[in-house]
């Protein structure tokens, strides 16, 4: 009988997020492939565990993958982890996977953290449909062209993102797909220094810009504009004022007012009230 592919999650930064059916299936396994056996040891003795590393990297997965099919075929087990997440995502090890379902070797997730899941679920964007969408292009001509492509998408988009890289997506972001679109940068996730920025894009822009230096693993998220928003995507093509002295004409307090409209086109109450009163009064 073949062995079995276990996918197995590790942490993304906090060690006490493993399962314990992650730690159990790490022992029992005959090797566990990995994209840094270095990396990988520090949590394997943390875990008290000796079972053999084995690198597997976008480097030499091609080949590695066949050793670790035959091994499947002749009855070892074998464990897949990333430096951190669930393997696969934004990592090596699809071929892998690939080659073990071809010969009929059982593929199986224990399943566990996931930057991008954990991001989502605490962004405060919708949640009911998302799209993954890994790294944005480091060249700028081809992120412009992907986020083009997401003009129309109607869900949350979630990508990975490197610090050194951030500000230029954010600008843009602010480009293409509108200054007021709202965005979360979840930096540092469940490490001591984690920190969510909630905002549009050009606020959380300006906050990132404003610091002397960005660290850190960085999941970025955009979320979808409403209908509204969507219908006038730039707060510059409308008459902010008409909009908030018709409310006030049907008897909205004026800050009440301001709130509404700030709603409607997906604005800050500030930006409404700015734009109402350009000398800051």
């Amino acid at each position: 009988m073949p062995g079995t592919l276990f996918l197995v999650s590790t942490p993304i930064g906090n060690l006490d997020d493993i399962t314990l059916r992650a730690v159990s299936t790490l022992r029992q396994v005959a090797v566990i492939a990995c994209e840094d056996t270095r990396h990988s040891r520090k949590l394997l003795d943390h875990l008290e565990i000796s079972t053999p590393l084995l690198s597997c990297h976008e480097h030499n997965e091609v080949g590695r993958s066949q050793q670790l099919v035959e091994r499947l075929l002749a009855g070892d087990s074998v464990a897949l982890i990333s430096d951190a997440g669930t393997p696969l995502v934004s990592d090596p090890g699809f071929r892998l996977v690939e080659a073990a379902i071809a010969v009929s070797i059982p593929v199986v997730p224990i399943p566990g953290p996931s930057a991008a899941v954990a991001a989502l679920s605490a962004s405060g964007l919708p949640t009911d449909a998302f799209r993954f969408a890994g790294f944005l292009p480091a060249k700028r001509t081809q992120r412009l062209k992907q986020l083009e492509l997401l003009l129309e998408v109607e869900e949350t988009i979630v990508f990975y993102e490197a610090p050194h890289r951030i500000l230029d997506s954010l600008a843009d972001i602010e480009q293409v797909l509108g200054a007021e679109r709202p965005v979360v940068v979840a930096r540092e996730l469940t490490k001591l220094h984690e920190e969510f920025l909630r905002g549009t894009a050009s606020q959380v822009h300006a906050l990132l810009s404003a610091r002397p230096a960005i660290k850190g693993e960085i999941t970025l998220i955009i979320g979808k504009m409403g209908k509204m928003a969507k219908r006038t995507p730039s707060a510059g093509e409308v008459d902010l004022a008409s909009e908030v002295d018709h409310l006030q004409s049907g008897g909205m307090p004026r800050m009440d007012a301001i709130k509404e409209v700030a709603r409607r086109y997906n604005l800050g109450k500030r930006d409404v009230y700015k734009r109402l009163t350009p000398e800051g009064i």
